[in-house]
């Protein structure tokens, strides 16, 4: 009983330091809650913010986001109220540091701030051994913001690899498929992408379609990598997968590295990927700020069927239905 009574204080506190947190981030008052310490009163916890990551979302869709399965949460320079939570938590110096930054095992779901390494940190193509290649944006104008350099990279060793992002997926998942070897690795990651995908899940088991383990086949692709498969029929010059906000994603529950039968037809084609583009469409329907592009794509001898899923901000769609 003393255990779990201990259990339960731990996890209230946690509660405790996070709501004290959240009232700094509102406030702008970081130091402020730091300096009260956890038998503070509590602020009002309404996130009715100007910060474009969450304006005016409850306490939940900010830390949490829409699914309520983000387990983690970006921050760079340009993202302050994740940088006000990340300081109110862990001390200014914090801000400076960039890693992974991971609310106590006991609280009541995890959390993890993650600081990313700035851009500037590139030197040419590299980023240390890490061959990252260049971005569109490093040599000429971007056509859109959409289209500008990514705000910085997270930092993935071989002892946080497994870091959740969300309650289905990991760090590792999104992870460039070349330089096997090569450690420290660097990801571009949007949470956006990572909560539709949750939703997306949710969605199919709402509707029966029984999804336990969505496989991430191509995440983050670094644009050296990006650029061997540039060709008619093959990736784009200008892949939203350099971004960190595109997926080629399957539904494979019984990890056989296949798609699943979602439509249960006895077959496994497009038409389940087709499924999967249905969620998407329903998703940003209910959710208009995750819109993106969506593609079905056939098997093939390397692979079977999949679905691309992004959040580049604008409707795209291809693939015959």
């Amino acid at each position: 009983m003393r255990h779990v009574t201990s259990g339960v204080r731990h996890r209230a506190r946690t509660a405790h330091l996070i709501a004290i947190a959240a009232a700094a981030a509102v406030l702008g008052g970081a130091r402020e809650a730091r300096a009260q310490g956890p038998d503070a009163p509590l602020a009002p916890l309404a996130l009715a913010t100007t910060d474009s990551v969450a304006p005016a979302l409850p306490l939940d869709s900010a830390l949490f986001g829409r699914s309520g399965k983000l387990r983690a949460r970006l921050v760079s320079a340009g993202r302050h109220l994740p940088l006000r939570y990340l300081t109110a938590l862990f001390g200014d110096s914090s801000a400076h540091r960039p890693g992974i930054y991971a609310l106590p095992d006991s609280a009541a779901r995890p959390l993890a701030f993650i600081n990313l390494l700035p851009f500037a940190e590139k030197r040419g193509s590299r980023i240390g051994s890490y061959r990252m290649g260049f971005w569109p944006a490093e040599r000429r104008a971007p056509r859109s913001d959409a289209y500008a350099n990514p705000d910085g990279f997270i930092l993935v060793t071989r002892e946080n690899q497994d870091t959740r992002v969300s309650e289905h997926f990991r760090l590792r998942d999104f992870l460039t498929h070349d330089q096997q070897d090569v450690w420290p690795k660097y990801l571009v990651l949007r949470e956006e992408l990572v909560d539709k995908l949750e939703l997306m899940i949710d969605d199919l088991n709402s509707r029966g379609v029984r999804v336990q383990h969505m496989t991430v086949m191509s995440g983050f692709r670094t644009p050296q990598y990006n650029q061997r498969g540039v060709r008619r029929g093959g990736r784009a010059q200008d892949s939203r997968h350099q971004y960190g906000d595109a997926a080629d994603v399957f539904v494979d529950n019984d990890q056989d590295g296949r798609m699943d039968d979602l439509n249960g037809d006895r077959r496994v084609d497009q038409r389940d990927a087709q499924i999967l583009i249905d969620a998407a469409e329903r998703i940003e329907r209910a959710h208009p700020d995750l819109v993106g592009g969506a593609g079905r794509y056939r098997a093939n001898r390397a692979h079977g069927p999949f679905a691309h899923i992004d959040v580049r901000g604008r409707r795209a769609r291809w693939g015959k239905a």
